[in-house]
């Protein structure tokens, strides 16, 4: 088994509460869903995968994905763990030893946090959540001893996380807080308010740091 690490960006759904897909949505003049491959490519993922559904051809001609597969999940209105098998199914063909889950609408997560979780997925060979305030969120890393676990489980919109948790032997917490935030983007305006806090100028100017 591979000691590479996959990573996975969830950009299918609609956005329905931010008025279209937040794969297209920019800050600092990035479209969310390259920033994203950017994180997850820089933090030392190996492949990377997107995710696509609602607005499939529209993203994949605005955007740049050079670099990246492509996956389309024709079933994204079921909800994100359809996405989610869509991406794993990816991440397998690949013959990786895990693979990182990142939100699109995730754009405080820094690549720095990405490397971290991976260091220590490959120090510890268990699964990891990202914790921000104590509190275990996404992204998530899963090992791929656990994926059958989750593909039998996820359903809807209930991801891995809880499921990763079912069994604490198996799982890592890493505190991120000072390689990201947990912020999500649910409509434009948290975007402008993201961009006009000095305090996340340094995760937004650097995907590096």
């Amino acid at each position: 088994m591979s000691d590479d690490a996959a990573g996975i960006v969830l950009a299918a759904g609609e956005g329905s509460r931010f008025g279209g897909p937040k794969a297209l949505a920019r800050l600092s003049g990035v479209p969310l869903v390259e920033r994203a491959l950017a994180v997850l490519r820089d933090g030392g993922c190996r492949p990377v995968v997107v995710v696509l559904g609602a607005g499939a051809n529209e993203v994949a001609r605005e955007c740049d994905l050079s670099g990246a597969e492509v996956a389309v999940n024709a079933a994204w209105s079921s909800g994100l763990a359809s996405s989610l098998l869509v991406g794993l199914d990816a991440a397998d063909r690949a013959g990786v030893g895990g693979a990182i889950v990142l939100h699109v609408d995730q754009p405080l997560v820094t690549a720095s946090l990405v490397a971290r979780l991976i260091g220590v997925w490959r120090t510890e060979g268990k699964s990891v959540i990202a914790t921000f305030g104590g509190e275990p969120v996404s992204p998530t890393l899963i090992d791929r001893r656990r994926w059958p676990e989750v593909r039998s489980s996820v359903a809807g919109d209930r991801g891995a996380k809880k499921i990763l948790q079912r069994d604490s032997e198996l799982v890592v917490l890493v505190d991120c807080d000072d390689v990201g935030d947990a912020l999500d983007v649910d409509f434009p305006e948290d975007l402008e308010t993201i961009a006009a806090n000095a305090k996340w100028q340094p995760l937004l100017g650097n995907l590096k740091s």
